[in-house]
């Protein structure tokens, strides 16, 4: 008689097995997908469907389409389609060996896609070369010595891609704020790599600052003075210099240089609550009140009554108002499980303008120029069926519901849907 301990550990090797297993019979069903969709075709990327090189030199390129279908299939957006496609590809046909551990099911394919991930920009030999001298151990060698016999790789095989990699390593200095990723309090991460001889200046300079602020009266923590430091260096600010009727303080009024411009929605359904530009991160309202009473930032406040609000137009052109609208409801392309920028795509009319569609909200959404190219020469349609949620039908027969929570795929329909058309 077994313990339940013995029996959980037993589930578990059991389903991880199970699991392996059909991982490698979903990668063989992809690499089946990729060749019967094989193709040369070099045809101008705007124009229609196309072949698209998803790993190194040996690998077949597949129809763009045929990918974009793919990767709704398998519940992921057409970007990592396609980086989950070219591992797949890279690996079965550039690093046999390394495929061979994987069918065998003695590698993880997490495992050989960082390889093939390496590999992609190595002439074949090279890919051939890392193949050979990890593909018989890289079920259990660790990922720093498979780097090793990549960059080993590099140097032999690819003299010029090497120098050119050692060249931008020791140049990696950056400095990125994470605008797209604001906290419902207003703040974002910053971080990078200076030159020491830079990162010491900063970091005398936001010390300094942080000194003058505490002097000036403020209570806040070091590293809040810092942080506001920061801020201040940016826009400008002179020294703060003391007052000389006073007791010594420095004055509390500050002189910026310059002035920072932030658009803010206020909505009638958002109670207490605004939304930072077109990423629609959640303010506080105190957040947005602490801003507006700040003399280096502008606030641009831009009410949107009513976003469930039916607005139509009788011309082909999309007016600002119904581009803002849907770039705020939808946030996002609207293609099954694409989450590109609703700011950076087409305003698509589900039914065609010129077939009767009106310029309206209940006809019309975001679309990235790829799902728009695969819309209109590619078969796929989709009915709008309600603000913000729509029916997606592939010309395979497939179904898929989009909404702000995401993309569900439904039971595929019996027969090929047609694209619709408004009668």
């Amino acid at each position: 008689m077994t313990s339940p301990a013995a029996d959980l550990l037993e589930v578990m090797r059991t389903t991880t097995r199970a699991a392996a297993a059909v991982e490698v019979q979903r990668l063989r069903a992809v690499i089946d997908w990729c060749v019967l969709h094989a193709t040369d075709d070099e045809a101008e990327a705007s124009f229609g469907d196309h072949g698209i090189p998803l790993a190194g030199d040996g690998a077949p390129w597949v129809s763009e389409f045929a990918v974009m279908e793919l990767g709704a299939a398998l519940g992921m957006s057409t970007d990592s389609a396609k980086r989950y496609v070219g591992a797949a590809l890279e690996v079965r046909y550039r690093l046999p060996r390394v495929w061979a551990r994987v069918e065998a099911m003695e590698l993880p394919f997490y495992k050989a896609r960082w390889i093939a991930e390496h590999t992609m920009a190595l002439p074949a030999a090279g890919a051939a070369y890392v193949d050979r001298m990890v593909g018989f151990v890289a079920h259990k060698v660790s990922f720093a010595e498979i780097e090793r016999q990549i960059a080993a790789a590099k140097a032999q095989f690819d003299p010029e891609g090497a120098e050119k990699a050692r060249r931008e390593a020791a140049d990696s200095r950056r400095l990125d704020v994470d605008k797209a990723h604001v906290s419902i309090n207003g703040t974002v991460e910053v971080s990078g790599t200076l030159d020491y001889v830079d990162g010491l200046a900063l970091d005398t300079a936001l010390s300094h600052r942080a000194a003058e602020l505490k002097a000036a009266g403020s209570e806040e923590s070091l590293d809040v003075r810092r942080s506001i430091a920061a801020g201040d260096l940016a826009r400008g600010y002179d020294s703060l210099p003391f007052d000389d009727a006073g007791e010594g303080g420095f004055e509390t009024g500050l002189r910026p240089s310059s002035t920072t411009e932030v658009v803010v929605h206020v909505h009638e359904d958002l109670d207490g609550v605004g939304r930072l530009g077109n990423t629609r991160t959640p303010l506080l309202a105190e957040t947005i009140r602490e801003w507006c009473g700040r003399p280096d930032t502008r606030v641009i406040v831009k009410p949107v009554r009513d976003l469930s609000g039916h607005i139509h137009v009788a011309a082909y052109e999309i007016p600002d108002r119904l581009r803002e609208q849907g770039e705020l409801v939808d946030l996002t392309c609207v293609f099954p499980w694409c989450t590109r920028p609703a700011v950076r795509c087409d305003v698509d009319h589900a039914i065609p303008f010129a077939e009767g569609g009106p310029t309206c909200s209940c006809n019309t959404a975001p679309l990235c120029r790829g799902h728009h190219r695969l819309k209109t020469h590619g078969r796929w349609d989709y009915d709008v069926l309600d603000r913000g949620t729509y029916l997606w039908h592939s010309p395979l027969g497939h179904a898929y519901h989009r909404d702000h929570t995401g993309t569900t795929p439904l039971d595929s329909p019996t027969t090929v849907h047609e694209p619709h058309r408004r009668t």
